[in-house]
C-alpha cells in the first residue's frame, strides 16, 4: 500500500518535514518508488510513495542505528500485536567459513523471495533478522 509523506510521518508519530528527508533519501536509494501524485485533505497535491522490496543485509557498527533499526522492529509488532509476530530463536555453533556459508545462503533466500511478483491474493509482510555471536563468546574476524 502506497503512503504518502505525511501517512508515512503519522504512523511513525513524527513530524512530516523530519520523515521528508528519511522518505527522499530511501527513495535515491532505490527502498521506495513515488507513484503519481493525488489530491490529498484540503485538495493539497500529495506523492504517495510504496515499498520496492529491494532486500539488503547491514552490518551496524554505530549503537543509535542499532537502537532505531530495533526500536523500528519492536514500534511494529507493537502496532501488530504480539499475537501475530513469529518467533523463532536458534543457537548454532560454527566455524567461520561455515557462518559465511549461513549468512550468503540465507541472504540468497531472502533475495529470491523479494524478487518475486507481489502475490495478488496475499498480505504483506515483513522480516527481520538479526545475528549475533553468543554473549561471552568471541566471533571469528569475519562476525
Amino acid at each position: 500500500m502506497a503512503l504518502t509523506n505525511r501517512e508515512i510521518a503519522e504512523r511513525l508519530d513524527r513530524h512530516p518535514a523530519s520523515v521528508l528527508h528519511h522518505v527522499r533519501t530511501l527513495t535515491e536509494h532505490g527502498f521506495l518508488v513515488a507513484e503519481p501524485p493525488r489530491r490529498g485533505r484540503r485538495g493539497a497535491r500529495e506523492i504517495p510513495y510504496h515499498a520496492t522490496g529491494l532486500s539488503w543485509r547491514l552490518s551496524i557498527a554505530h549503537q543509535a542505528r542499532r537502537d532505531l533499526l530495533l526500536a523500528t522492529f519492536l514500534e511494529e509488532v507493537a502496532a501488530v500485536g504480539e499475537q501475530h509476530l513469529d518467533s523463532t530463536r536458534l543457537g548454532l555453533h560454527l566455524g567461520e567459513d561455515e557462518i559465511i556459508e549461513f549468512r550468503d545462503r540465507l541472504q540468497a533466500l531472502l533475495d529470491e523471495f523479494a524478487r518475486r511478483p507481489p502475490s495478488d491474493r496475499g498480505a504483506r509482510w515483513s522480516i527481520y533478522i538479526g545475528q549475533h555471536p553468543e554473549p561471552g563468546s568471541t566471533p571469528p574476524s569475519g562476525g
